[in-house]
C-alpha cells in the first residue's frame, strides 16, 4: 500500500493485542514476497521487517524477560516496535511508562541500532466510556447492552479508569497534552524521533470494547480533530514524529481525519488504524474496510487471537492455564472480560467450530486464526501477544500458513452462524 516512498512491513505483528498475554508486539516478515506491504517512515527507504509492542513490560514481564523476547524478535527479522505512554498493564502510577523505558534501555544497550528500528507509540487521553457506564460495564461480559445508561458526569482516560497520574488526568487530546505526551515518550524511549505516533482513543464519545450501538445522548464536547492534527503537524515539523495513525477509531473518525488533511496541505494524514480484527470480530470488514481502502489507510489488527480464545486453550478442563491472562487477572480487566468472555452468546460454539476446522485440515488453531487475518489485503500487520518464547516461535511459524478457498468457505459458514461474538 503506497502511502509514500517507504518501508515494507510484514503482515504479522506479535504482542499488542487488547490486554494481551504478551509484553511486546512483533511483526514478522514472511519469506514470501506477496506478504510484504509498503509502509512509510518519513525520509527513509528502510524496509520495515516487523514490529514489536510492549504492553506488559514492567508489570507481567521484567526487563530481563523483555530483553530476551526483543532479542529473539530482532533475530527473526523484527524491527518495528510498538508501545504507549500508559503501558504496562494493569495500569498503576508506580509502573506507568516502564514499557517505553524498557525499550529505550534495550536500544541504548546496543542490541540493535536505532536506524534499524521503527518505533511506534501512542498517547493517552480521556475516554468517557468507563465513567459513562461505571460498574454497569461488566454487564457486557454477559451479553447485555449498555445502551440507555446515563452519563455520570465524569470523563476517564482510556479504558481502565481515570489514571490521574498521567498529566494530572484525565487529559483531553488538546495541543498541550499532545505535545507533553510526545515529549514524555521521547524521553522515556531515549530517542529524538518517533516513526509512527498514534492517537490511542478518540477524544469523543464512541462505543467501544464490546458495545456496538452509538448513543447520541452520550455525546459530549470534545477537542476538534483539526486542533489535534495541528498539534501533530507542529511535532512533525519539529522532527519529533514522522507519521501518524489512529487507534480504536470509527468510520466517521477515519474520514474526518482524512478530510481535514486533504483540505489543508499543512496537516499530516493518518496512514494506519490499530483496531481489533479476528475470526470472532470482523466488524472492520463491514464498517471500516471501505473507508480504509479508498483513503489508503492500513489496518494494524490487534487481538487476532481474541486474547487467546482462538488458540483453544480456554476450552480445556479448568478453563485454561492458570497463568493465562483472562485467568491471571480475572476481575481486574472488566474491559477485557466484557469482550472476551465465553459467557457471551455464541462465543463458545464459535471458538469450538473454528478450532475444529483447523484440526480437520491439519493446521493449528493459532495458524488458522493468524492466516485468516493475514489474508486480508488491508491488513498491514496482525498484532499478537506472547509471554513465552515458544509462543513467539509458534506465531512466527503460523504466519507462513496460507488458507485455501475451502478453508475460507468453512470459516465464512461459521461466521454466518455466529457473527462477531466479540465485537
Amino acid at each position: 500500500m503506497n502511502h509514500v516512498a517507504a518501508l515494507n512491513v510484514s503482515k504479522l505483528c506479535l504482542g499488542w493485542p487488547l490486554y494481551p498475554v504478551s509484553c511486546f508486539l512483533v511483526c514478522v516478515l514472511p519469506e514470501k514476497e506477496e506478504r510484504k506491504k509498503e509502509f512509510l517512515v518519513p525520509g527513509t527507504y528502510r524496509r520495515v521487517l516487523s514490529s514489536a509492542g510492549t504492553m506488559t513490560f514492567g508489570e507481567q514481564n521484567c526487563y530481563e524477560d523483555a530483553q530476551a523476547q526483543l532479542n529473539l524478535a530482532t533475530e527473526s527479522g523484527i524491527n518495528f516496535l510498538d508501545t504507549a505512554e500508559m503501558y504496562p498493564v494493569p495500569q498503576r502510577a508506580e509502573t506507568q511508562g516502564l514499557s517505553e523505558i524498557y525499550v529505550g534501555r534495550w536500544l541504548k544497550e546496543g542490541h540493535i541500532s536505532r536506524d534499524r528500528v521503527v518505533l511506534a507509540t501512542k498517547d493517552h487521553e480521556r475516554s468517557e466510556f468507563w465513567s459513562l457506564y461505571g460498574n454497569h460495564f461488566v454487564a457486557l461480559a454477559h451479553g447485555n447492552s449498555l445502551k440507555g445508561h446515563k452519563l455520570m458526569g465524569i470523563q476517564a482516560t482510556g479504558p481502565s479508569g481515570q489514571m490521574t497520574w498521567i498529566r494530572g488526568g484525565p487529559p483531553s487530546l488538546d495541543a498541550r497534552n499532545i505535545e507533553e505526551a510526545i515529549n514524555g515518550s521521547l524521553k522515556r524511549l531515549g530517542t529524538d524521533y518517533i516513526d509512527l505516533y498514534q492517537l490511542h482513543w478518540p477524544d469523543r464519545y464512541v462505543p467501544m470494547f464490546g458495545d456496538v450501538d452509538y448513543d447520541p445522548a452520550a455525546s459530549y464536547s470534545s477537542i476538534p480533530i483539526e486542533e489535534q492534527l495541528k498539534a501533530l503537524s507542529r511535532a512533525k515539523e519539529a522532527g519529533k514524529i514522522r507519521y501518524i495513525g489512529v487507534s480504536n477509531e470509527t468510520p466517521y473518525g477515519v474520514m474526518e481525519f482524512c478530510r481535514l488533511a486533504d483540505s489543508n496541505a499543512a496537516l499530516p494524514r493518518i496512514v494506519t488504524i490499530q483496531n481489533a480484527y479476528c475470526l470472532l470480530c470482523r466488524t472492520f470488514d463491514s464498517t471500516l474496510a471501505e473507508c480504509c481502502h479508498h483513503q489508503n489507510v492500513s489496518l494494524l489488527a490487534y487481538s487476532p487471537l481474541a486474547m487467546g480464545l482462538l488458540s483453544g486453550k480456554y476450552l480445556t478442563s479448568g478453563n485454561g492455564p492458570e497463568d493465562a491472562r483472562l485467568n491471571l487477572y480475572r476481575g481486574r480487566y472488566a474491559e477485557a472480560e466484557c469482550r472476551y468472555s465465553f459467557s457471551k452468546p455464541n462465543c463458545t460454539p464459535a471458538v469450538k467450530a473454528y478450532v475444529d476446522i483447523g484440526r480437520r485440515h491439519g493446521i493449528s488453531p493459532v495458524a488458522l486464526a493468524i492466516g485468516f487475518v493475514l489474508r486480508n489485503s488491508l491488513v498491514l500487520s496482525a498484532v499478537i501477544g506472547a509471554t513465552k518464547l515458544w509462543q513467539l516461535e509458534e506465531i512466527i511459524e503460523a504466519s507462513q500458513v496460507n488458507l485455501n478457498a475451502e478453508l475460507l468457505a468453512e470459516i465464512n459458514m461459521v461466521h454466518e452462524r455466529f457473527p462477531n461474538p466479540t465485537p
